[in-house]
């Protein structure tokens, strides 16, 4: 069977993706593995589940990865989504820390979401259900 045990988001400087997805987001971080170059294999997890799926911040350095980000932006899609328990209070507690938000809390039925601006050069969605 298989299962999803890192996916990643391109990042314009994992420092400050670092600093972005433990200090405001709440992440925690997993692995830190220098790679040579300046670039880390550089992951987090969430607090409630520090065995669970890792989030690798992936330097943007390859040539494709500019226009795709750019792409994804300019049509307002997300690179990401992560669960919250609830969309309002998730948005509350990250606009006071200064996330700038792209889309408010929007219900679409089954699920509502919001859209932020990572720092990082992406959009990330997140989503509850009900």
């Amino acid at each position: 069977m298989l299962r999803i045990t890192v996916t990643s988001v391109f990042v314009d400087d994992q420092a400050k993706a670092l600093d972005f997805y433990t200090d405001v987001l709440g992440f925690v971080k997993k692995n830190d593995i220098p790679l040579g170059g300046g670039a880390r294999w550089l992951t987090v997890v969430s607090a409630a589940d520090q065995d669970g799926t890792e989030l690798l911040l992936e330097p943007s350095s390859h040539p494709a990865v500019g226009p795709y980000k750019d792409a994804l932006v300019a049509d307002g899609i997300p690179a990401a989504s992560f669960g919250v328990e609830n969309v309002a209070a998730e948005f509350e507690r990250l606009s006071a820390a200064g996330v700038k938000f792209l889309q408010e809390p929007t219900d679409l039925g089954t699920v509502t979401v919001a859209v932020f601006d990572d720092t990082c050069g992406n959009l990330i969605q997140i989503a509850s259900t009900h």
